[in-house]
This record gives structure tokens, C-alpha cells and sequence, in this order.
């Protein structure tokens, strides 16, 4: 092969991997380690739609370059992909034929509708129970909304590649379910039933991989991840506001959810990171380890809010940090990727609900001519308790990732 070709199978691989989810760093990696299996000294530079790849082989030097939006979340295609990166790298797939298997493996096809349809549904369903839903209608009310919304997303993704108007779209119908629920006395003060369908829109990968990156010295791409991720939570708050507005509902500032039996939190915990491994497409013979390990991430938190009486923040960075230390090593041993793994281990943590609450509650300040200090303090409250869990997270799964790695690295270059 000559230099540009080997170098157009790199940029094809990394695209791959940078616009289905995988995280960064890993994506860097990757890249390096196909680059000197093919000879190569690969460098990847991600920006915000597109890839450029410097391939230098002794003198001679090939710059290519890609469109690519790191928008999707196909973990099935970058466990797949990583997975070629090794077969190359142990002689298992020739070179020559590699850039069909990746150009098969970028066209495989996401989950079937029926079965999004039914994670969706039970996954809200899941976070509902991890709320404090009490009333069986209720819950209900939350798996048809969110199963609807679902088919109702994959039917406008046929139609419109606008990468808003789905959450949007599916926002709107859980508030308008939320509030005829809210009418007919069949949803409580949580108004559980709007906003559990619309937890499951919120782009938790985009708001790691961007935190992520930002951690990372990667400024620029993590700010633009970041502000895809917001213009996502935005839609699916005007959403969720308009579908309320319609009957004359709101969201109420009370306590974002109750407290519930830890056997009941770490049931749904596992119900729910199996719905999301099948948002993410993770292939599953890789749901074993999410589940488990969200389930006892799940436990940890739940220890860390009713028995020592910490915040939720803290409670956030203790599961990330358990996630952290267990699968950082079996992602490394196993070759599984650990955004396939972990993101969907922890990602039902992310503050959806203190997102709506925030963009609920400048709603009401703009739309009143007297604002209360209380109102605006909550308002406040809600938003800087997102930031602070999102940024917990994020320092939770990094830390103990890079000291792993560091550490295991070392290791490595020791028995060498």
C-alpha cells in the first residue's frame, strides 16, 4: 500500500471511532497504535467537524482530512472498529483488505426501533422508581410516553437530519402527556411523568466526552461537545415546557425526587444502564459488565446520600470513581471500549432534572413581573448543582483512568 493509502485507512478508522462516541483520548490512541502498525507515524487532530491526520513515513509526508460530527453514539461500531485496530496490528486482517471491513463496519445499522422503543420505555420507567414513583399509573404513563417518543424520534430521523428537532419533538409529547396526567390527578408533585421520558433524551456521552476533553487541555473540541450537549438539553427543555405550557402546567421547584429502599435503587439502576447499552448499541456480549458495575455504582451512591448525608454531587464522584478503578483495567485486558462500558454505567446519573428545573424556572422569571429572591435562588441552585455533578463525573472517570493507565503502563514497560 502506498503512504496516502495507508494513510486514508487510519482517517477512516478514526472517523469511525471520533464521530460514534468514543472518547478522545482513546481515539488518539488508537490511531497511533494503526499508525505504526502500518509503518506510520500518525498524528490525529480533531476539531469540531472534521479530522486531520498527518501520516509521515522517513521523508515523505500525506495530510488528509475528513468531515466528521462527533454527534452519534454507536458503541457497537467503535467496539467493532477497535477491534480491527487489532487484527491489523496482530496480522489477522491484511492491510489491503481493511478498508472494506471498516467502510462495512461504519454502515451497520443501529438497534431495531421495536427494541429502542421498549429501552426507552423501561428505562424511564427505571429512573421513575429511582425518583420515588408511587403510584402504579404513573409509571405506567412514563413507559408509554417514553416508548411513543421513541418510535416518534426514529420516525422523524427518517425524515430530517436536523439534530435537534427529535429531542425536541419527544420532549413535547412527554410534557403534553405530563401535564394531561397533571389534569387528571395522576401525576404528583415531581411531575414525574414529563420529565422521567425526557431523561432519557439527555446526551450524557457528549456531556462526558466533552468535560472530558476540556479536563484534558483539549479546550476547544471539549467546549464545542459541551455546547452541543447544551443546545440538546435545550431543545428538549423548550420541549418539555411547551408540551406543559399547553394545559397550564410548570414545573414545581420541590425536591428533585424521594428516597427509596436501596434494593429498589439498584434494580432499576440495572434496568436502567441496560436501556441506555441499548441507546449506545453496545454489543452484547459487553452488558454484563455495565450492568453489574452500574448497579453497584448505584449502591454506592445510595450509601453516600442517606447513610453519611452527602450531597448529590459527591454521591456522583463516588459511583464514578468505583467505575472508574474497576473498568479501566478489564477495558485495557478485554479490548472493550470504556466509553461502550462505562458511559452507560454511570450516565443515568447526569442532572437532567436539574436542567429542566433551571430552564423552568428562567421561564418563569422572564414571563413574571415579580420575581422572588427564593425564585431566583433555586433557579441558580438548580443550575450550578448541574454543573457541579456533571463536572464530579467527569473528574470521577478521568482520575482514576489516568492513574490506572499510568501505573499499568509502567508495569508494561517494566516486564519488557
Amino acid at each position: 500500500m502506498t503512504l496516502e493509502e495507508r494513510a486514508d485507512l487510519i482517517l477512516a478508522f478514526a472517523r469511525v471511532l471520533y464521530v460514534n462516541g468514543q472518547a478522545t483520548e482513546q481515539t488518539v490512541n488508537a490511531v497511533d497504535r494503526l499508525g505504526r502498525a502500518l509503518g506510520l507515524q500518525a498524528t490525529m487532530m480533531p476539531r469540531w467537524g472534521e479530522i486531520k491526520l498527518v501520516a509521515k513515513e522517513k521523508d515523505d509526508t500525506s495530510v488528509v482530512q475528513v468531515v466528521a460530527e462527533p454527534a452519534g453514539v454507536e458503541m457497537d461500531r467503535v467496539a467493532s472498529a477497535m477491534r480491527g485496530i487489532e487484527d491489523i496490528a496482530a496480522g489477522r486482517l491484511p492491510p489491503a483488505t481493511a478498508m472494506k471491513t471498516i467502510v462495512e463496519i461504519s454502515r451497520s445499522p443501529p438497534s431495531p426501533t421495536w427494541l429502542f422503543a421498549l429501552a426507552a420505555a423501561g428505562g424511564a420507567a427505571a429512573l421513575a422508581v429511582i425518583f420515588g414513583v408511587q403510584h402504579l399509573p404513573a409509571a405506567i404513563l412514563i413507559f408509554a410516553s417514553a416508548g411513543a417518543g421513541a418510535v416518534l424520534r426514529r420516525a422523524l430521523g427518517q425524515v430530517s437530519g436536523n439534530l435537534f428537532l427529535q429531542p425536541f419533538c419527544a420532549a413535547a409529547l412527554a410534557g403534553l402527556v405530563g401535564a394531561l396526567a397533571v389534569r387528571y390527578d395522576l401525576s404528583s408533585s415531581l411531575r414525574l411523568v414529563a420529565v422521567c421520558p425526557c431523561m432519557v433524551l439527555v446526551p450524557g456521552p457528549h456531556f462526558l466526552n466533552g468535560a472530558l476533553d476540556v479536563i484534558s487541555g483539549r479546550l476547544v473540541l471539549g467546549s464545542a461537545r459541551l455546547i452541543y450537549a447544551g443546545l440538546i438539553v435545550l431543545a428538549i427543555s423548550v420541549g418539555l415546557l411547551l408540551g406543559l405550557a399547553l394545559l397550564g402546567v410548570s414545573l414545581p421547584t420541590d425536591p428533585a425526587g424521594r428516597s427509596v429502599p436501596l434494593w429498589e435503587d439498584v434494580i432499576a439502576a440495572g434496568v436502567t444502564v441496560a436501556a441506555y447499552s441499548v441507546f449506545f448499541s453496545t454489543p452484547p456480549h459487553m452488558l454484563a459488565w455495565p450492568i453489574g458495575v452500574g448497579m453497584l455504582a448505584h449502591a454506592l451512591r445510595w450509601a453516600a446520600l442517606t447513610q453519611f448525608g452527602f450531597g448529590v454531587a459527591i454521591g456522583a464522584l463516588v459511583a464514578c470513581l468505583a467505575v472508574a478503578l474497576i473498568l479501566t483495567p478489564i477495558s485495557r485486558r478485554t479490548h472493550m471500549p470504556f466509553a461502550a462500558i462505562g458511559f452507560a454505567s454511570v450516565v443515568s446519573m447526569m442532572p437532567g432534572v436539574y436542567l429542566f428545573r433551571m430552564a423552568s424556572g428562567f421561564l418563569q422569571i422572564a414571563s413574571s413581573s415579580q420575581t422572588t429572591l427564593e425564585q431566583l435562588s433555586a433557579t441558580f441552585a438548580d443550575g450550578l448543582t448541574a454543573a457541579i455533578i456533571i463536572l464530579a463525573m467527569s473528574l470521577g472517570l478521568i482520575i482514576p483512568r489516568m492513574m490506572v493507565d499510568y501505573f499499568l503502563d509502567r508495569a508494561g514497560a517494566v516486564e519488557s
